[in-house]
């Protein structure tokens, strides 16, 4: 496998670090965690332009690039001091190409830094470049105008594709393990690793292997687990597990038919048509009926991940940390792509965008800047579906053709959808629609959202269950004339709401 995932490195779409070290920019800062694809590209490179490739790190100093951990093959000993490992550059003038690994903790010493300003002179004039490797960006402002950054993208569909082709060849080749891979399911399975590090595609095929002796479709569980560990320790978003689709929404039936028009938009077939990915919506409308169940709902539809944005956890209290905390959550969210991105109550979450220069300094307006532009920008698959329940709270850059495809308002369900609702929370509790009254249980709830016709249903199961009986008609009519809708309570916002959304807003129903 590891001769595979080399292979596929190889091939992989480099070229602006070959452009970069060809033009003779004298150090370029990697901002990776693939430090084998990286190598094995500097060695490809090396050898291509005639150099030689050498790579540091503070365990060994400088070593000849691919020399395994445990060889003895030191270029120069002592030069495991990050200062003597730079001095070492500047001293050998063979052509070289050298590469750092983990050098970010350094980039705080003054000395350090220095030597790297002298150097960046030297090796301008020179067949050398430096190439420092680290997963997290970290430069001090003296080395901004030395230094050049450079995102390592991650592997593309053709990389994995070729990874893919050659761990199949390999195992047919040892003959132990059963490979079935028809056309298929290989794109099935490219496009369920897009996303992750060659080192991580490796690993999770590597498991399913193991645990079934085969490699087939049934390493999809595998990978979908193995995405779910990176969205995890990123922080900000949760991976929400939702197997229902969109049959669980009752009602809705405009916004549901203008999902199922989409579902086939992330296909090939639909790029070759001259489709680009569906944006995303924005859903506006009363609480409780359902805005929140149509993003869990259209992601099981789709088969696509789910991931939800909890924007409080994207603020901080460092300095700068907050902005990097959303450009890192929608860079793992168009890693995992396609999927579907869930940002739920987003006017509550940039509700302070208008005040922000006075309240925090123009953090939350910074925020809000970089993820409406993301949305306006974005070019993969990541499919967003914001919802909010307060119009005045939402700021207006947000509502701009262009951030969505469509803005829908979620309205109170009418009398077929409410029969439609109560049937659905009676079947998801075991129990016959038809042995209901659901024309009389639709005519007893007007104003009802489908969240209060649900807690109307569990207060009935309750009391039918504290009486010794099953559940019944009765049971629900009493349970609805105990409740006050949320329609009569707030009956002045909800009319405020149909005011705006008449004429600006397509109707959800």
């Amino acid at each position: 496998m590891q001769e595979a995932a080399e292979s596929a490195a190889e091939t992989g779409d480099l070229g602006e670090l070959e452009t970069l070290i060809r033009a003779r920019y004298p150090i370029l800062y990697a901002v990776t965690w693939e430090e084998a694809r990286l190598e094995q590209a500097v060695i490809r490179i090396a050898r291509k332009l005639g150099k030689n490739a050498f790579t540091w790190s503070i365990t060994r100093g400088i070593a000849p690039a691919g020399a395994s951990v445990q060889s003895k093959k030191i270029l120069t000993a002592g030069t495991a001091d990050p200062l003597s490992g730079l001095r070492e550059v500047l001293e050998r003038m063979d052509p070289s190409i050298y590469l750092f690994k983990d050098f970010h903790p350094y980039l705080t010493n003054p000395e350090v830094v220095r030597t790297l300003r002298d150097l960046a002179g030297h090796l301008r004039q020179s067949p050398k470049t430096l190439i420092l490797l680290s997963p997290q960006m970290q430069l001090p402002v003296e080395l901004e105008k030395a230094v050049t950054v450079l995102d390592l993208p991650l592997p593309s569909y053709g990389e994995i594709e070729k990874f893919l082709s050659e761990l199949a060849c390999d195992l047919e080749k040892k003959g132990k393990i059963r490979v079935s891979l028809n056309p298929a399911a290989k794109e099935r399975i490219v496009k369920a690793l897009a996303g992750l590090t060659l080192e991580e595609a490796e690993n999770v095929l590597a498991k399913s292997i193991i645990l079934r002796q085969q490699l087939d479709e049934s390493a999809l569980p595998s990978v979908i687990s193995e995405k779910k560990q990176i969205i995890r320790k990123s922080g900000a978003l949760e991976y929400q597990d939702f197997q229902a689709g969109l049959d669980r929404v009752g009602g809705l039936k405009a916004l549901k038919d203008w999902f199922k028009r989409r579902q086939l938009a992330f296909t090939d077939r639909a790029r070759d048509f001259g489709l680009p990915a569906p944006k995303g919506i924005l859903l506006l409308g009363v609480q409780g009926c359902g805005k929140s169940l149509c993003a869990k709902a259209v992601s099981a539809a789709w088969q696509q991940p789910l991931l939800r944005l909890d924007v409080s956890k994207i603020f901080s209290s460092l300095v700068g940390s907050s902005e990097s905390n959303i450009r890192q959550a929608v860079k793992i969210a168009e890693s995992v792509a396609p999927a579907v991105l869930w940002v739920d109550e987003i006017d509550k979450a940039f509700a302070g965008v208008q005040s922000s220069a006075f309240s925090d300094s123009g953090t939350t307006a910074r925020v809000f800047g970089g993820f409406i532009t993301w949305l306006q920008e974005k070019t993969s698959p990541v499919f967003v579906i914001a919802t909010a329940n307060s119009v005045v709270s939402l700021p207006p850059e947000l509502l701009r053709k262009g951030r969505f495809d469509e803005i829908f308002f979620v309205d109170l369900p009418e009398a077929e959808e409410r029969r439609e609702i109560f049937s659905i929370h009676l079947v998801l509790r075991s129990r016959d629609p038809r042995k209901f009254d659901l024309p009389a249980l639709a005519a007893k709830s007007p104003g009802f959202s489908g969240a209060e016709i649900e807690q109307a249903v569990i207060s009935a199961l309750y009391a039918a269950f504290d009486a010794g009986r099953d559940l019944g008609t009765g049971d629900i009519l009493a349970a609805l004339g105990e409740t006050v809708p949320l329609s009569k309570t707030m009956s002045e916002q909800i009319e405020e709401m149909r005011r705006w959304a008449k004429g600006r807003a397509r109707p959800a129903f």
